[in-house]
């Protein structure tokens, strides 16, 4: 009898912090988790310019991207706010917003010495997830992009299952028969969690000499869209290999705003539409 006050007390403190949790993402109306079966797909490069492109096409400074990339977090420096620090208000956290107003949270902008690798089990990843969802006044957002590490771990099977009415999932991957067998891994996790799949993006896609015109398929040719269709799944597009990419991107710098009328740009504007077809058809 003793312990009962302090249990109840606990219980309601979880209570509480669900219900602010609930309460946050509420205020968002989209919430989108880009995922991967295997690293080195470009998977934040991809979240990051979807991102932008979303931001471009009719949603200015109402979109968000949630880094949980606990040990290697990218997110900051493709988005050009690499090193900037959260500001804390009476009310909770704020994001950092990037120069073309995009909310951004990561383990990057909470950590002191950028050189020491953060050591951490499940439990305390799983905590730190809740908080950035939680925390941080998000505020009204029509987009919130969930940058997630490769594999099927501790980080996206937190972000699932906390929430669970996520409108579902992109999956990246490369063209290559190697990373077929991982996409598969990917699109079951996604069903085995209950969570849609919008789509699967094939990135790198083929390089186009910008002398000759000639088009080489250095990773191989057409995987996304072969798995995409031996399981089922809506194919979104693929995004061809651009050096100018990799260069934005090391500068923080939005590509598909700079290089508007790129082949690469172009395939993200058609993956946004895709996107949001798949959500007027979920509703």
């Amino acid at each position: 009898m003793v312990n009962q006050p302090t249990t109840n007390k606990i219980n309601a403190s979880f209570t509480e912090k669900d219900q602010k949790l609930k309460n946050n993402m509420n205020r968002i109306k989209h919430k989108i988790a880009i995922i991967s079966g295997k690293g080195g797909v470009g998977k934040s490069t991809v979240a990051a310019n979807l991102a932008m492109a979303f931001s471009m096409h009719g949603h200015k400074n109402r979109v968000g991207i949630l880094d949980v990339d606990i040990h290697g977090p990218c997110i900051p420096k493709l988005l050009g706010v690499k090193g900037k620090k959260c500001q804390i208000s009476p009310l909770g956290a704020l994001p950092v917003t990037n120069p073309e107003g995009i909310k951004v949270v990561s383990m990057d902008f909470l950590i002191q010495d950028q050189e020491t690798p953060i050591i951490w089990r499940g439990p305390l990843k799983m905590q730190a997830i809740k908080q950035f969802l939680s925390d941080f006044m998000w505020g009204e957002l029509d987009f919130l992009f969930i940058d997630a590490p490769p594999g099927t771990g501790d980080e996206p099977l937190t972000v699932m299952q906390v929430l669970p009415e996520m409108d579902g999932t992109i999956i990246v991957t490369i063209p290559s028969e190697v990373s077929e067998d991982v996409v598969k891994k990917a699109v079951s996790f996604s069903r085995k969690m209950g969570i849609p799949i919008i789509g699967i993006v094939e990135n790198m896609s083929g390089f186009t000499c910008p002398k000759c015109g000639e088009t080489v398929n250095i990773l191989g040719a057409g995987g996304g869209k072969r798995i995409a269709e031996e399981l089922n799944v809506p194919f979104l597009g693929q995004i061809p290999m651009d050096a100018q990419i990799c260069e934005d991107a090391d500068k923080g710098k939005s590509f598909v705003a700079a290089h508007a009328n790129s082949a690469s740009a172009k395939a993200f504007e058609e993956i946004v539409k895709k996107v949001k077809d798949f959500l007027k058809i979920k509703k």
